[in-house]
């Protein structure tokens, strides 16, 4: 039996080779206003590769300086019990040190220098699907406001950027990722400190089969 690329050969198909998803971790500042939640969020702009002229919350990849620990305070137990559901401890804190580092770079704003990670909450995870040519394996993570300091501007890579009311956000051409996200902070919001403490499983976003429990 010919092998696959000695097949694709014969019929004269061809298939994209699955791209790995890179961890990832964006960042959810919240408030709150008039009783509605506000996120930060900004526009990526037109150049951008991954998700051009949508509105995100800032975020990246982990890079290998966030692989090294370097923080004022650690992940509190819960948030790192959740985020190492597909994850190493390392990998873990990595990821909430990019958090924090993408969150600096691109608003200005800050956890500390170095951060202080106990503030950090584990919402969910986002699974880019295959056959895309650039893909993401995202964890989200929320902080309250009052938690951040310095003054909103960042790199320039996010345009537009400011609090989004709950209201204000849903009614825009979200990416279906992004709205789905905001769907899942209001369920999450909607719980006690109990409740949300008291939480197990964990959400992950899989496009073609909906959130998912792990």
């Amino acid at each position: 039996m010919p092998d696959d690329s000695a097949a694709a050969a014969l019929t004269g198909s061809t298939r994209a080779p699955t791209v790995r998803a890179k961890h990832a971790a964006s960042l959810i500042v919240l408030k709150m206003e008039a009783g509605e939640p506000h996120m930060l969020m900004g526009m990526r702009g037109a150049k951008h590769r991954f998700m051009p002229n949508r509105l995100v919350f800032p975020g990246g990849r982990v890079d290998k300086g966030d692989l090294r620990p370097h923080f004022a305070s650690p992940l509190s137990p819960h948030t790192e019990r959740h985020l190492r559901k597909r994850a190493n401890h390392q990998l873990a804190v990595a990821l909430a040190q990019a958090a924090a580092r993408e969150l600096h770079e691109e608003t200005g704003l800050s956890l500390g220098h170095p951060p202080h990670l106990h503030v950090l909450h584990y919402l969910a995870r986002a699974v880019t699907p295959p056959g895309l040519p650039i893909r993401f394996n995202a964890r989200f993570l929320v902080v309250q406001a009052d938690h951040v300091s310095g003054t909103l501007g960042g790199d320039g890579e996010l345009e537009e950027l400011r609090f989004y009311g709950m209201t204000e956000a849903l009614a825009l051409d979200l990416a279906l990722p992004t709205r789905r996200v905001l769907e899942r902070l209001k369920l999450w919001l909607a719980l006690s400190e109990p409740e949300r403490s008291a939480l197990e499983e964990t959400p992950v976003l899989l496009r073609d089969r909906g959130w998912l429990m792990e």
